[in-house]
């Protein structure tokens, strides 16, 4: 959590402070990111005057900070010790610092224990990046927000209301946190590698992945019979099924009327119990009711919840949960109302509030212990006990607060797990198969668990679908239990799977193709393909979400997906620096190529900064998965040592020194050897296809898509597939418009060809240079454009790489102009393209021309074209393209041609 200056010098105090903190930008990162691999919230802090001010410069802020958040003593901060944090804050630290701290802190005093920080300076001076941890997404947002404000007021010596603002964070924390039973279940899974996703607020999770997914809600999961629930939630239903087996109940009959329950209460003697019919934790519940008056007030209170209320016997005893999964009984725990033990000093009510600071108890579910609430309830109880709340009661004596045990009423826990009897084990176990729960939580009143029921006229009174595991994982007193493994365990079998392949791919150039034909491949392979590109989101090949889905909401859709047992992901930078990834680890994490595009956006300005957002697709490789690199790029071929899994390298060039020194250590790569891409694994050397008989690559002219198909083939051999699927799935992938839309495709119009791509950087035009410049063909007519996020340089490049290759250049500009003023990308494009020109002897200059609607480009080069000519379309809106170039060649009476295949044009490509 170190920090330093934003321009590098030692701050000196201020004597006025004019401009105070402000966040310049707040974002969020969901999933790994370039700062940590968990989530984590990131404020861009301007500190502004505060920059020469550092925290020991700040005349009582430090004793301020402190008393109004003493447990920031516990920080260890980069010193590694208690206290390391509050040193560095006297000695002097900057406000950003201490914001990351003080973000940390609030969320940990709601609740959410979270511990990960981080602050940088920016290349502003004064700007900061301040970056924490977060586990529920708002709470983090808040108490970056509060942090923020407290700082900077007491920085100005101004008074600060934190303690209504803490209380409302740890509301909102009881409102979104995962409760103690899904947390515990959650931390179990993510140990054995299971990968999780939150499906709503309401504790709803997948576990796992695509078609390996299980589900739970609390302690609800997959396979929770609704019927069983149903049964559960039927206290008198329960109760007749469990006597039908021989189960000891307790005896009780459903009423719906207070006559009813009075007469029903004397011809089963007092004392009883009344209870709604289906409410859980213990709401509507009173018990021991010994006369007709207190069973009036009780019958009124339960009907508030149901009509139909339950009178029953009220049983002498302990009460006690068992908890039973999958037909085993896994933990024990004796339930105590919530109370008080007098002191002989204080009053009830004094004593409560001493027992409500325990840092364990906290609103509703968030933490182990809930806070006691004193309402009517209470009071009644109180009455007769002879009590009031400001009576001292002796020291040591034992004062009741609630009827019911329910630890969500403020009661406790003794863990009796080693206790229990035989006979109430296996007692247990047939309750819960009686009742159908695959989990299912016995509540049983007996005066000792430890003996067996049916000998202690103890009975079963109750059993819960969804039970907590609060009482078992953190009791008050005793070992805290696994539960939550043996759930896990339910849920994954040994041997099941929990993850689908999670390929991702990035790169410069060719993200998409790549993406393509490794699906394509992993198909013929036999999978269910999930598939994200910037054209959207394709499931089995089914289009299901147009647009760019490369980012990580798009990742996170085909992860869901239950019908998906593989998911190929064109993973984007702009959704890597927005918000992190969409998933935690991946089998596969391939990087094609690091080129200029994009520098300038982001924060990201050279080509080793740009290497660096796009290795995050390694970082997160499993130990058991593979990173597939292209030894001929010398920033891919640095990941290599980011991998924690295997490495595997593609090269077109077989004798690349990277590739040749991997394959001669019997590694793993792909490359092309004597026409043929072939596979070396171990000391197998494997053939696999004849480059010209792959299709995209037009018999082995297009450079960028041998390369592609070299990723895809190697992504595919790491993943298992058979090499009879990879070669199936690379002859029968070709570079159309249905199969791979504005990547080399070529249209057969009248008596010319147009090629529709997307070319849109400087080494994507050097790559179509190459790829025209052996086409046979009388003219080539190029029609340019490029996003106006584009370096002017890149921009002037681009157009001369254009003036120098096409016999005619026709400039437009894109719909988005992405901040730049109309024109201005034609008019530096044209630059170059008359640079072009000139350095490569092409005349007349003439021949560049600019038309600024995409729309009107197209239909000039298309009417202009002659015979054998290939007219090139690097277009933005790609489906509007092809629509266009269609309906010319319609009229133009070629309604029965069909589109070319790539491989109909080998023989027209090379001169000669």
């Amino acid at each position: 959590m170190a920090q330093q200056s934003g321009n590098g010098e030692t701050p000196t105090a201020s004597s006025a402070v004019a401009g105070g903190l402000k966040i310049r930008r707040f974002g969020v990162y969901s999933g790994p990111n370039l700062w940590a691999y968990k989530p984590v919230c990131h404020l861009e802090l301007d500190l502004g005057d505060f920059e020469r001010s550092p925290s020991d410069t700040l005349e009582g802020f430090c004793d301020a900070l402190l008393a109004a958040i003493p447990s920031l003593e516990r920080h260890k901060c980069t010193l590694g010790t208690p206290g390391g944090f509050v040193k560095r804050l006297r000695q002097g630290t900057w406000l950003g610092h201490v914001v990351e701290h003080v973000a940390l802190e609030l969320q940990a005093l709601a609740g959410n224990d979270v511990k990960f920080g981080k602050t940088r300076a920016t290349e502003t001076a004064g700007v900061y990046h301040v970056l924490y941890e977060f586990m529920e997404e708002a709470v983090g947002i808040e108490a970056g927000r509060i942090a923020v404000e407290l700082c900077d007021a007491l920085a100005r010596g101004q008074k600060f209301d934190l303690e209504p603002r803490v209380e409302a964070l740890t509301v909102m924390v009881d409102d979104l946190a995962y409760g103690p039973s899904t947390l515990s279940i959650l931390r179990e899974a993510r140990k054995r590698g299971i990968p999780t996703i939150r499906l709503s607020e309401a504790n709803l999770v997948q576990l796992g992945y695509g078609r390996w997914q299980q589900r739970i809600q609390a302690t609800t999961t997959s396979l929770t019979r609704t019927i069983a629930v149903d049964i559960a939630c039927d206290k008198h239903l329960t109760k007749q099924l469990l006597a039908d087996i021989g189960v000891p109940v307790p005896l009780g009959v459903l009423v719906d009327s207070v006559e009813a329950a009075l007469d029903e209460a004397a011809t089963m003697g007092y004392p009883v119990v009344v209870k709604p019919l289906d409410f859980s934790h213990g709401r509507g519940i009173s018990l021991d009711i010994r006369d007709p008056q207190h069973l009036a007030k009780a019958f009124s209170e339960a009907q508030e919840f149901t009509r139909d209320v339950i009178v029953e016997r009220f049983l002498q005893g302990r009460d006690y949960r068992i908890l039973v999964v999958n037909g085993e009984v896994v933990a024990v725990a004796e339930r105590v109302p919530a109370h008080v033990v007098g002191d002989g000093i204080h009053s009830i009510a004094e004593l409560v509030e001493i027992l409500n600071h325990d840092p364990r108890r906290g609103i509703g579910h968030e933490k182990v212990l809930t806070r006691i609430v004193i309402d009517e309830q209470t009071r009644h109880l109180l009455a007769q006990q002879r009590y009031d709340l400001d009576t001292v009661p002796p020291d040591g004596q034992m004062v009741l607060l609630k009827a019911t045990a329910n630890i969500s009423t403020g009661g406790t826990a003794i863990d009796r797990t080693d206790e229990i009897h035989f006979a109430n084990l296996e007692m247990a176990v047939r309750v819960a198969r009686a009742i159908g729960l695959d989990i299912a939580g016995i509540d049983v009143i007996t005066p000792d668990i430890a003996r067996p029921v049916t000998e202690t006229g103890g009975g079963i009174v109750e059993v819960n679908a969804a039970p907590g595991f609060r009482m078992h994982v953190a009791p008050s007193e005793g070992p805290a239990r696994d539960v939550a493994g043996p759930v896990v365990d339910m849920l994954f079998p040994r041997g099941t799977p929990s993850r689908i392949p999670v390929i991702s791919i990035t790169g410069t150039n060719g993200k998409t193709t790549t993406a393509r034909i490794t699906a394509h491949i992993m198909k013929m392979g036999g999978h269910k393909v999930g598939l994200t590109t910037t054209d959207g989101i394709y499931i089995d090949g089914t289009l299901i979400r147009r647009g760019d889905m490369t980012g990580p909401w798009s990742a996170r859709m085909v992860c869901k997906d239950p019908t998906v047992d593989c998911a190929v992901l064109e993973t984007a930078r702009g959704g890597i620096l927005r918000s992190g990834l969409g998933f935690e680890r991946c089998e596969v994490g391939a990087v094609l190529n690091i080129a200029n595009d994009h520098l300038g956006l982001g924060g990201i300005n050279s080509l080793e900064e740009m290497a660096h957002v796009k290795a995050l697709v390694v970082d997160v490789v499993l130990p058991t998965g593979w990173a597939v690199l292209n030894a001929e790029d010398p920033r891919c071929a640095a990941m290599a040592t980011r991998c924690d899994g295997k490495v595997a390298w593609f090269s077109i060039d077989r004798k690349n020194e990277t590739f040749r020194k991997h394959i001669d250590s019997e590694a793993t790569g792909a490359t092309i050897d004597r026409g043929w891409l072939v596979i070396h694994d171990g000391r197998k050397r494997i053939p696999v296809v004849e480059v010209v008989d792959i299709p995209a690559t037009y018999g082995g002219v297009s450079n960028a898509n041998i390369k592609n198909a070299l990723a895809a083939a190697l992504i595919c051999h790491v993943c298992g597939v058979r090499v009879e699927d990879i070669r199936q799935g690379l002859q029968t992938f070709d570079a159309s418009y249905y199969l791979t839309p504005g990547r080399l495709n070529m249209i057969d119009v009248r008596d010319f060809r147009v090629l529709l791509d997307y070319a849109h950087n400087v080494a994507a035009y050097e790559e179509m240079a190459r790829f025209v410049s052996v086409f046979n063909r009388r003219r080539a007519v190029g029609l340019i454009g490029a996003p106006g996020d584009r370096q002017d340089e890149n921009l002037r490049r681009m157009g001369e790489v254009a003036g120098a290759c096409f016999d005619r250049v026709v400039i437009k500009e894109d719909d988005d102009l992405r901040g730049r003023a109309s024109g201005e990308v034609a008019r530096l494009m044209e630059e170059g393209a008359r640079t072009g020109r000139k350095t490569s002897g092409r005349m007349p200059e003439a021949d560049v021309e600019i038309v600024l609607s995409e729309e009107e480009a197209v239909d000039r080069v298309l009417q202009e074209a002659g015979t054998d000519d290939l007219v090139v379309i690097l277009a933005e809106n790609l489906t509007r393209t092809w629509d266009q170039v269609m309906r010319f060649r319609t009229r133009g009476g070629d309604a029965a041609g069909a589109v070319a295949a790539s491989g109909a044009h080998v023989a027209a490509l090379r001169h000669g």
